[in-house]
């Protein structure tokens, strides 16, 4: 029996955090969707399904085979790769059947036959044709859909991951004049994490998990439920309040609540983020802020391919995409989202949206210096962490670019006519 995790075009529904990302490479709790798939999965050979224009960056990033049609040849375990696993789970490997969430695919086995039956090489139509015609169960899962989704559910991810690590107690470093509030037995700091003295960790409302090479600075409190990934920084006077997955390889400073730092990004000053997620190699400028809540206490709009959805949720934030940075003093609205490669500098009242690539200068939306300009940036800031920016990855990101411009110059334009 094959295993295959895959993809579907509902990877739309969860840009700009997606687009030089396959879905379950993103992150909530302690880890990515992917990493908890395969930590309950059964030991058999796992081919990922992703789009196209992702299949050679994912070759290089996973180790296993990437779209690769010999799962023709067998019985298949296929598995969402928007599926959030929140429990302590085992699969039904006993008949074919599949499993849902609001009608859709959660898991399933499917047979060879079937799978030769209904297969044409794309993955949405396969999908349909199999909910139409094997054996369902509808089941409470948990699917993202949005990206709302992942800040939704990921106080409740760090509480059942760090159960489910089952590793507690003080391995680092910790200074006699650090404190915790709360039961030791919620809080766990890693062999090779150091806390300074003066820093308050609270486990009175859940735990906090130190990973390894984490350093939390003079001053600085972290509430639980919270998680700190691996090598990541937490500078002096910062209050990382409950709800945030922050890491690996991180500076955060300031206050930051309910929120995820995807890796290698930074938050180095003050300013308030909250109930947000920001992508990989982000810089967010010095006081820059975030509101994630409406004056008058409405749900929250996002606007995501095209129109305003409401996310039913009362508190949102922003959602930054990879590689974006921001200036000194840059005041997001409430449920902002901003595309990859962003360069965005302070105005009085920003905008909800910004379109990839955009550059936001004294009020207007602008094209910058280009792609190449973006890839050469993107360059230095990988190389301050160690990290390459692979072949692979510049042509993802170079069709990111093609697949946005109709949008950009869309608002380029409106923004040259405003100011005529």
């Amino acid at each position: 029996m094959k295993i295959l995790i895959y993809e579907d075009s509902k990877w739309k529904n969860l840009t700009p955090l997606s687009y030089i990302k396959p879905v379950f490479e993103l992150r909530c709790g302690f880890n990515s969707i992917l990493e908890k798939i395969i930590s309950v999965a059964p030991e058999n050979e796992v081919i990922l399904w992703v789009r196209d224009y992702l299949k050679d960056l994912c070759s290089k990033k996973f180790n296993y085979k990437i779209n690769d049609e010999e799962f023709l040849k067998d019985d298949v375990l296929i598995i969402n790769g928007r599926w959030l696993i929140d429990r302590n789970f085992i699969f039904n490997l006993n008949e074919e059947k599949l499993y849902l969430s609001k009608g859709e695919i959660v898991y399933g086995i499917v047979k060879k036959e079937n799978i030769n039956k209904y297969w044409n090489g794309n993955i949405d139509e396969f999908l349909k044709n199999i909910s139409g015609n094997l054996k369902s169960e509808e089941t409470d899962f948990i699917i993202i859909n949005y990206p709302w989704n992942l800040i939704h559910h990921n106080s409740n991810m760090i509480k059942f991951e760090f159960e489910k690590m089952n590793k507690k107690g003080i391995l680092g470093k910790f200074s006699e004049k650090a404190t915790i509030y709360g039961s030791e037995k919620d809080v766990y700091v890693a062999k090779t994490a150091e806390i300074y003295p003066f820093v308050v960790i609270d486990s009175s409302d859940g735990p906090v998990y130190i990973d390894e090479g984490v350093k939390i600075f003079p001053f600085s409190v972290i509430i639980g439920p919270s998680y700190i990934g691996e090598k990541t920084q937490i500078m002096p006077g910062a209050k990382i309040r409950e709800g945030n997955s922050i890491g690996p390889v991180c500076r955060v400073g300031g206050e930051v609540e309910e929120s995820i730092f995807h890796s290698y990004s930074n938050k180095y000053h003050d300013g308030f983020i909250g109930h947000s997620y920001i992508g990989e190699f982000v810089n967010l400028g010095a006081l820059t802020t975030n509101s994630d809540l409406k004056n008058d206490y409405s749900n929250v709009s996002v606007y995501l391919n095209g129109k305003s959805t409401d996310t039913g949720e009362l508190k949102v934030g922003s959602f930054i995409g990879d590689h974006t940075k921001t200036s000194i003093g840059t005041l997001f609205n409430t449920g902002t989202v901003v595309g990859i490669m962003c360069n965005i500098t302070a105005d009085n009242i920003l905008p909800k949206y910004f379109p990839s690539f955009v550059w936001f200068v004294n009020g207007k939306f602008m094209k910058g210096y280009g792609v190449e300009y973006s890839l050469q940036t993107a360059r230095i800031s990988m190389e301050r962490r160690n990290r390459i920016l692979l072949k692979e990855e510049e042509e993802a990101i170079k069709k990111v670019y093609e697949l946005t411009e109709s949008e950009r110059k869309s608002y380029i334009e409106k923004s040259r006519k405003m100011t005529k």
